[in-house]
């Protein structure tokens, strides 16, 4: 999907559109008050709402992350993952707005089955992205795809009023390549010897599985474009990446990618997490980071209920001021999806981490997971064990700030 987050937001404010806005950070007083008329006497309607009364990213304070731009706003080179503070400085007159996660899963489920009703062999690749197996489609192979993807592009604009983009290739890897090729809006076809002229020129990080190390390990070897990277003796780069890598690396730099389109898989692990406006410290913010914190649980909670699932293992995630990262996991003895027990087993993880420094991000994650009612039968320990160990400076214990530990929150 063309800047899903982005795009759902200008539904609701058609008059943004080819405006540079930015979506991301968490939800503020003057977000609240932009649906509010001037003089107090209702509410607004998004679509009246004057331009000039929107929030601009030059005035945004805090640490939130942003989730998507629009295109105008990418020319600026904002984009996803940036810091927002980073963002106003290279366009500050954008306009920023808060992340409406349930619009945008009512979007993403309507799009979807709106696919599935054409194409049914659809992997669900996360809220904005799918792969489809065009194979057995009636009409799937005629103009190289090109046919039934114009109809999957006016299908979705129908029902949604949003845009895709769609790369049609043999393979996966190629067709998510692809998919880049023509945004907004574009249908981009790749054969097989079409490997050399429009694949082999585009950066190695255009790979999906060759993140910031390993770009940055072969842009080390002289290693920039996947022709390069295809170029090179399969035994090269296994001596310098390993066994499995070296050959993968070789392989999908050639194009070849045998994985199948699955139409169903259990998810590995959910999560919950937030960035904090504000560095904030254990004992001192205590109360505050306690609140986050529950809160956190509880989300996660519903979003295992809301799907179906119960979990075994709950883990936590610290980013520090420093912005190193620790992260801790505790596997219990029974499988489940309430918040309060959710919020137990975190907290024991959070006895086993440094508390000594400010915090910027905290998270929660939940993972063994199985499905409510399907879960395994578990059998009990053989007997109890004492854990004992040796005590470190400013990690958490329940004693309260004694020998330079910190409280927990």
């Amino acid at each position: 999907m063309d800047a899903f987050f982005a795009s759902v937001e200008l539904l609701r404010y058609p008059q943004l559109k080819g405006l540079p806005v930015v979506i991301g950070g968490g939800r503020r007083k003057v977000d609240d008050l932009l649906l509010q008329s001037p003089d107090g006497s209702g509410p607004r309607e998004p679509c009246f709402i004057p331009v000039e009364d929107f929030p601009l990213l030059k005035d945004y304070v805090g640490r939130g992350v942003i989730t998507t731009a629009t295109y105008p706003a990418r020319q600026y080179g904002v984009g996803s993952a940036m810091g927002m503070m980073k963002a106003a400085k290279l366009c500050p007159q954008a306009i920023v707005l808060p992340v409406d996660f349930d619009e945008v899963r009512r979007f993403s489920r309507l799009f979807k089955s709106t696919i599935t009703d054409i194409a049914p062999v659809m992997q669900d690749r996360g809220v904005d992205e799918v792969y489809i197996d065009f194979t057995d489609v009636p009409g799937g192979q005629r103009e190289g795809g090109r046919v039934l993807a114009r109809l999957i592009q006016k299908s979705i604009f129908d029902v949604t009023g949003l845009t895709c983009s769609i790369g049609v290739a043999p393979n996966r890897l190629l067709a998510k390549m692809a998919s880049e090729f023509n945004k907004p809006n574009g249908i981009s076809i790749v054969y097989e010897d079409d490997l050399e002229t429009k694949i082999w020129p585009l950066n190695v990080r255009k790979i999906n599985g060759i993140g910031p190390k390993a770009g940055e390990k072969l842009a080390g070897l002289g290693i920039h474009t996947i022709g390069e990277l295809a170029a090179q003796d399969p035994q090269w780069l296994i001596a310098r990446f390993g066994k499995s890598s070296g050959a993968w690396m070789h392989r999908v730099a050639w194009g070849r990618d045998d994985s199948p389109v699955v139409t169903e898989s259990e998810p590995v692990s959910m999560s919950r997490e937030t960035t904090f406006d504000r560095d904030l410290h254990a004992v001192r913010d205590r109360a505050e980071l306690s609140a986050i914190f529950t809160d956190l649980c509880v989300r996660l909670a519903a979003d295992l209920q809301r799907k179906g699932y119960v979990a075994r293992t709950i883990g936590i995630k610290l980013r520090y001021d420093d912005f190193k990262i620790a992260t801790r996991d505790h596997t219990a003895q029974i499988y489940t999806a309430d918040g309060a027990t959710i919020r137990q087993l975190a907290g024991q993880c959070l006895k086993r981490v440094p508390l000594d420094k400010r915090l910027r991000l905290l998270g929660v994650r939940a993972s063994t997971l199985a499905r409510r009612g399907e879960e395994p039968v578990l059998e009990p320990r053989a007997g109890a064990t004492a854990e004992t160990r040796r005590r470190k400076p400013g990690v958490a214990d329940d004693t309260d700030g004694v020998g330079g530990t910190a409280q927990l929150f």
